[in-house]
């Protein structure tokens, strides 16, 4: 068995994520893809935001 724990010889989810991504940048080529991301970063930090503003956020 191998290490991801199934003997089916296909690539890991790490190595299908890496292809899935490099294809995305293809597609979309250098600028695109750095929108993109940028587009991610905005919406993680605004996540962020709104969950401080719920409470969540808050250490004791």
């Amino acid at each position: 068995m191998s290490k991801q724990g199934h003997d089916k010889g296909g690539m890991t989810v790490r190595e299908a994520g890496h292809k899935g991504g490099e294809a995305r940048k293809d597609e979309l080529g250098h600028e695109g893809y750095s929108e993109l991301g940028k587009k991610g970063g905005q919406r993680v930090h605004d996540l962020v935001n709104e969950g401080k503003q719920a409470g969540h956020g808050r250490r004791k």
